[in-house]
């Protein structure tokens, strides 16, 4: 078999991990199979590096940083292919460059546009362990060095492993598997087995942070089979993310997530006329702020309540896109103290009564919903922050999800 595997910054965080990395990769060779390595920078690299820029400047040009963020991977794709060689197996460090990997031209937030891989072909043929600097290409049309935005790593494994055709790609971090649930909050949450792309999607988009959302899609895309695993702990094994066919027994509810990063921003009293919403979603959108959940209701007096919620991290540039709207509502309010909790599974598709007996087990708890809304595979509630664990153990039984 032809494996892509990736190493995050925390597996290779220092030079006791980069040995244990390559203590996982002689083992694989041994099994018989030909190994591709994609390596993040050590954890802590590449803060470091974004801290001298600023010690220069505030606003340096993005080429510059994306030639000294990227040298955090070459360094590690080095040490490793060198801790290889020292014991006596043969392997050779890429750069994107060289792993043929092309970009488009937008600097620190580039996408993958093309790989060539006959480079990697003819090492692989000559029986070498590939080790790439992940998270890197070169631009198509300045030739300049080029990296790929938060999460690249997983991103450069994942189009290796689609352009070279590997059977599987596996992402190692620090944690064996996905989960249930978060296992910090629920302690009998269970590891997956399979899980699909479109629920792993939506599981990533909705908290749970094993997987950069970014490498799913592109996976799904190019029909690689993914698996997440532990660099701690390599012998437990992980879970396979791949295609809805592939999972003959699909379950109703595969998982539940939890994001508390959300605000929720109520609009009340609003003048019911054509294009008021158009105009406030489109102002909210110009200014880069992601909108996740919206409830409009009309009032019997021809004024209109709007809510909807939005990140943390957007709240301050919402407020200063909303003083331009109070002169059209009674009153806009925000309130930070709610969370999102959902429920994802495949199975939904086919089941009826899902919903019901999510409304019914927080209705047990006393917990109030305060918006609900659904797609095929899922059902998002936004309540009280208070009550976020609470609601993930009894949503985690209701399903039982420990069984």
């Amino acid at each position: 078999m032809l494996k892509v595997l990736k190493f995050g910054g925390t597996s290779v965080g220092n030079l006791e991990r980069i040995q244990n990395v390559a203590n996982i990769i002689k083992k694989i060779k041994d099994e018989g199979h030909d190994v591709i390595a994609v390596v993040s920078a050590m954890s802590g690299e590449t803060n470091k590096l974004i801290e001298y820029a600023e010690s220069f400047s505030k606003t340096p040009k993005l080429e510059e940083i994306d030639m000294l963020l990227s040298s955090g991977e070459r360094v590690t794709s080095a040490l490793l292919s060198i801790a290889l060689n020292e014991q006596g197996y043969k392997a050779t460090s890429m750069s994107g460059r060289e792993a043929g990997i092309v970009t488009d031209n937008s600097h620190t937030k580039a996408r993958i546009e093309s790989i060539d891989s006959s480079k990697m072909k003819k090492a692989i043929s000559e029986g070498n362990i590939i080790i790439v600097a992940g998270f890197q290409g070169v631009a198509m049309n300045t030739n300049r060095v080029s990296t790929l935005g938060r999460g690249g790593s997983d991103l450069t494994a994942v189009a290796i492993a689609g352009a070279i055709e590997a059977d599987v790609c596996e992402i190692y971090t620090d944690v064996d598997g996905i989960y249930t649930t978060d296992p910090r909050i629920e302690p009998k949450a269970k590891k997956l087995e399979k899980i699909s792309y479109d629920e792993m999607l939506e599981l990533a988009s909705l908290g749970a942070k094993v997987l950069q959302n970014r490498s799913v899609e592109m996976a799904k895309k190019l029909n690689v089979n993914l698996v997440s695993r532990s660099s701690f702990t390599p012998e437990v094994e992980g879970t396979l993310i791949t295609k809805e066919e592939n999972i003959m027994e699909k379950p109703v509810v595969s998982g539940i997530a939890l994001d508390k990063n959300q605000v929720r921003v109520g609009m009340y009293g609003v003048t019911d006329k054509p294009g008021i919403a158009a105009s406030i979603f489109t102002s909210l959108a110009d200014a880069d702020i992601n909108v996740d959940m919206i409830v409009q209701t009309v009032g019997v007096d021809g004024a209109t309540d709007l809510d909807f919620t939005i990140p943390t991290t957007d709240l301050e540039i919402c407020k200063n896109v909303m003083k331009n709207f109070e002169k059209d509502a009674r009153k806009i309010d925000y309130n930070e103290s709610i969370c999102k909790v959902s429920i994802v599974g495949v199975g939904m598709k086919s089941h009826t009564g899902v919903a019901s007996k999510a409304f019914s087990s927080l209705a047990k708890e006393n917990i109030n919903i305060r918006i609900i809304s659904t797609s095929e595979i899922k059902v998002s509630m936004i309540i009280d922050e208070k009550y976020a664990e609470l609601a993930v153990r009894s949503l985690h039984e209701a399903y039982s999800l420990d069984k």
